[in-house]
């Protein structure tokens, strides 16, 4: 690989975007490093086949826990630009509720409360943030605010040029208020913080691919949502939040993703419509 080949990090680089966005950035001919608890993808949960593609041998799979920055602080050394592609929808202990450990009851009051999270900007050199005892129980405040923080905070003591932020367009009816929540503090928290680095935070809508066959009717009901709500004047935005915003291939916003980090005009919050356009831009310069 060229010595002049571009460094990228993906916190979460494992998971249904987080790969898809290394897969974009490897057929750029950059650098890709993943970190995630787990290493490399159950490809079988990410992709149509149980088998490793090619491209995948072109990554370094890192094993890390975000939480605990010293077992991936090294790996941002040199990074021209890091992403976060970390994120629950639900925040309940989902194993215990599905063994009987929990009762669904349970699962919901905590979905439904808030969290009292130490500040990740206040941590000491060397210092944890704390991770779950229990790793099956995480909370909005843990994973969609404080660890894009503490991953933030990083980059830009390592002189990164460019973060990214896989965001949200907006919450959902059926999901606690804290979970677009959390993703607005953290959008606000990095931006104000890091001046010096330039921050994208992508806020795509629902996400889906045929080889998650379950996200196709789900991708289906918010392409009604959106459209009916255009016809409406987005009278019911606040309310459907991404239930009512164009559902996008996951393809798309991981190439939107690449994109955006690489060119030095975004910045700032990028929506839906922004995220088509770049993805359209991004497919031209590697057709060419």
């Amino acid at each position: 690989m060229s010595s002049a080949a571009k460094k990228l990090i993906v916190a979460g680089g494992n998971g249904f975007l987080g790969s898809r966005i290394c897969q974009a950035a490897v057929h750029r001919g950059w650098d890709v490093t993943s970190i995630s608890r787990s290493g490399q993808p159950n490809w079988s949960s990410v992709s149509a086949s149980p088998s490793a593609p090619s491209w995948s041998a072109a990554v370094s799979w890192e094993r890390a826990d975000i939480f605990r920055p010293a077992e991936w602080i090294a790996l941002l050394n040199g990074a021209d630009y890091v992403v976060h592609s970390l994120g629950i929808l639900l925040e309940a202990d989902y194993k215990g509720v599905i063994s009987g450990r929990e009762s669904p009851l349970a699962g919901l009051r905590k979905a439904f409360s808030p969290r009292h999270t130490p500040n990740p900007l206040e941590r000491r050199p060397g210092d944890e943030l704390r991770p779950p005892t229990n790793p099956n129980q995480l909370t909005y405040e843990m994973m969609n605010r404080d660890s894009a923080i503490l991953l933030a905070k990083e980059a830009a003591n390592k002189g990164v040029k460019g973060f990214g932020f896989v965001s949200a367009a907006g919450g959902a009816p059926v999901l606690p208020s804290r979970y677009i929540s959390t993703k607005r503090e953290a959008e606000d928290v990095i931006a104000r913080e890091f001046p010096e680095m330039k921050s994208v935070f992508f806020r795509p809508g629902f996400m889906f691919d045929s080889s998650r066959p379950v996200t196709m009717p789900l991708a289906a009901a918010t392409m009604a949502g959106s459209i009916f709500n255009g016809v409406t004047g987005g009278v019911l935005s606040s309310f459907l939040g991404s239930a009512g915003t164009k559902p996008l291939k996951a393809d798309l916003v991981a190439e939107a993703v690449v994109e955006g980090l690489d060119d030095a005009a975004v910045k700032g919050a990028v929506e839906v419509p922004e995220l088509e356009r770049l993805a359209n831009k991004g497919w031209r310069r590697t057709m060419l």
